[in-house]
């Protein structure tokens, strides 16, 4: 799962976010505050995959700066006993398939069996190893090409 379990739109809601350029310093606030609220259909998914005995892994291409208000962020909002967090190392400087394919393929490496991989962005998903399903969210607040 990619961290949009927890979603950015009071972030990019206002008339001002939307009509501006992305802002890496205003989302990195924004991020920090750890108070994003949990997209309920998206929790009660992580839920029914954990009452499945599915042990939910979350790749987010944040940075690794960002570790300790992300886990916060995402334990206030109900993501819970999650296997792992991985968040991208600050001196990697590949792209984001290139990053989550790969952290995949060291999963699968490791013995991991990926039966689902879910995102909001097509980079959350394309690269091997996909996984056995892929789940393509809708994002109407931006895209990452």
């Amino acid at each position: 799962m990619d961290a949009f379990c927890a979603h950015v739109r009071p972030h990019t809601n206002s008339e001002r976010r939307r009509s501006e350029p992305y802002n890496s310093t205003a989302f990195g606030a924004y991020a920090k505050e750890a108070n994003a609220p949990a997209l309920p259909e998206t929790q009660r998914l992580y839920q029914r995959l954990q009452e499945l005995g599915i042990k939910p892994v979350i790749l987010t291409g944040r940075r690794e700066d960002k570790r300790e208000s992300t886990a916060k962020n995402l334990a206030a909002a109900g993501y819970t006993g999650y296997e792992k967090l991985l968040l991208k190392p600050q001196n990697v400087r590949v792209t984001s398939v290139e990053f989550k394919s790969g952290e995949r393929k060291k999963l699968v490496d490791a013995g991991y069996v990926i039966v689902g991989n879910i995102g909001d962005q097509w980079t959350d998903l394309l690269g091997e190893p996909e996984g056995d399903r892929t789940f393509k969210l809708p994002d109407p607040m931006y895209y990452v090409g």
